[in-house]
């Protein structure tokens, strides 16, 4: 059931429609600028290319505290290539002309209030931004943002944690908006090799109260088509992949036709995972 406060987004209508099919989406993750601009481009046209249903780009800041040491990593190369928040929203910008696919992006507040709130949703808006993860902006503070992302048309998307509180998790449902981001894991981003059981309890108990208002997607710790299948198949409408990804392009460094080839079939597979007749 598609979210019923509001027109159902554009976001929204991608993993409605995906569901619909008896697939679930694929959300792709790599750091807006790394290792620099160009191969920014590259590398997430070969995430589109490879059948990434929603691309998901993070803006490079300093002191990113749900990240782990890979996208850290890759965060502190393209600040040192000179990445800056105009700087990838210019890039997105250059996606959404060349392909057609939902962008969220990642982003922390002190980046968007050292920018304007009015104005860097403005220049997301006109990116072609569809959707905000803003991991250290607190639901109970967000009205003015979500006032503000609303009128550019921009979803504001929360995250809610595995011990997030019955009560505190009906609020995110409530005003989050294209898709709850579920954290599957108690900890930072990264790649593991198994999934934690706690990640596909969660995404059943947040289902549950849910009811189908918004969709969920889930990520931290989801980095192998197994993986994805599995959160799938618990009820998630997606499953989002970030540094398993971008471990791909830290060890691609010196080859950049190499980083595009390896992406685009890492993603191929994560892409196929989502579909449990493929599986």
């Amino acid at each position: 059931m598609p979210n019923t406060s509001q027109t159902e987004t554009a976001i929204e209508s991608k993993l409605g429609s995906l569901r619909s099919r008896g697939q679930g989406a694929l959300i792709a993750f790599l750091t807006g600028g790394d290792p620099d601009g160009k191969s920014f481009l590259d590398n997430a046209t070969a995430l589109v290319d490879g059948g990434a249903d929603i691309l998901e780009v993070g803006i490079p800041f300093s002191d990113p505290i749900a990240d782990g040491p890979v996208i850290q990593g890759s965060s502190q190369r393209a600040l040192l290539s000179g990445a800056t928040p105009r700087g990838v929203l210019g890039l997105i910008k250059e996606i959404s002309l060349a392909r057609s696919v939902p962008i969220v992006v990642l982003t922390y507040y002190n980046l968007v209030l050292a920018t304007g709130l009015e104005r860097f949703l403005k220049t997301a808006q006109r990116s072609g931004v569809e959707g905000l993860v803003i991991p250290d902006l607190p639901v109970e503070e967000s009205d003015s943002f979500r006032k503000t992302s609303s009128k550019h048309h921009i979803d504001t998307i929360f995250l809610a944690g595995p011990n997030t509180s019955p009560t505190r998790m009906r609020q995110i449902i409530e005003k989050s908006h294209g898709f709850v981001y579920m954290v599957s894991l108690f900890g930072v981003t990264g790649p593991r090799r198994e999934l934690d059981p706690v990640a596909l309890h969660s995404v059943k108990r947040v289902k549950a109260l849910a009811k189908g208002r918004i969709p969920i997607a889930a990520g931290f710790g989801i980095s192998r088509p197994e993986h994805v299948a599995e959160i799938i198949a618990a009820g998630a409408d997606g499953a989002i992949v970030g540094s398993a990804l971008v471990e791909i392009v830290a060890h691609n460094l010196e080859d950049r036709e190499r980083t595009r080839v390896k992406l685009k079939d890492a993603v191929s597979d994560l892409k196929k995972a989502t579909n449990p007749s493929l599986v």
